[in-house]
């Protein structure tokens, strides 16, 4: 009895792929449409968030490329300047710093500073390649980290709408395959209630 009982569970989940009288043609295309559905699922939100991933460090590899650092001058006391009021730089001081471009021009531009520092300080900035001053790009380790949580983010979101356009749609066909079973039952139904009244 328990060697009946276990073949009956092993084979219960593969019998849409088993020839049988009882399996419709719905029950067919339900089954391949449950494996497409697993396997893009997992492979699919897998590359999903790869993609997303390297999206991301290109961007910020793109982003480190187009900047680079000088050394400029500050022309006043950070005593002077306007305080930082955002950002990871609250406490530093907005200042006007002065350095040279690539063809030789000096430009100046505003700068974060510390508050301590006083007129001919030098300080390390981002400029771009037009010599404008620039927020400094993320580093190695904060793009890795953008990375990583992109990919986190991404992959089960991709994998959960497609398990949930998966469900709709065995969802229809379950409705489809009631619709038969009435329609069936409707032509059948008749016939069995004589034969069980004769019988009887």
């Amino acid at each position: 009895m328990a060697r009946t009982s276990r073949a009956h569970v092993t084979t219960r989940p593969l019998w849409r792929w088993r020839h049988n009288p009882l399996r419709r043609h719905s029950d067919v295309v339900e089954a391949w449409i449950v494996l497409a559905v697993w396997t893009v699922t997992l492979l699919g939100g897998l590359l999903a968030g790869w993609a997303a991933g390297q999206a991301v460090d290109q961007t910020f590899a793109a982003r480190r490329a187009a900047a680079h650092t000088v050394s400029a001058e500050l022309t006043e006391n950070a005593a002077e300047g306007s305080p930082v009021v955002a950002g990871y730089d609250v406490g530093k001081v907005w200042v006007t710093v002065r350095w040279t471009a690539a063809d030789g021009s000096t430009r100046t531009g505003l700068a974060k500073a510390d508050p301590t520092s006083t007129t001919g300080s030098r300080l390390q900035v981002w400029v771009n390649h037009g010599e404008r001053l620039v927020g400094p790009p993320p580093s190695q380790a904060e793009a890795t980290f953008e990375t990583v949580m992109t990919a986190a983010l991404v992959a089960p979101l991709v994998s959960t709408g497609v398990w949930g356009a998966g469900w709709v749609i065995r969802r229809q066909l379950m409705r489809h395959r009631l619709d038969e079973w009435d329609a069936e039952w409707r032509q059948i139904g008749p016939q069995w209630r004589n034969f069980s009244g004769g019988k009887g």
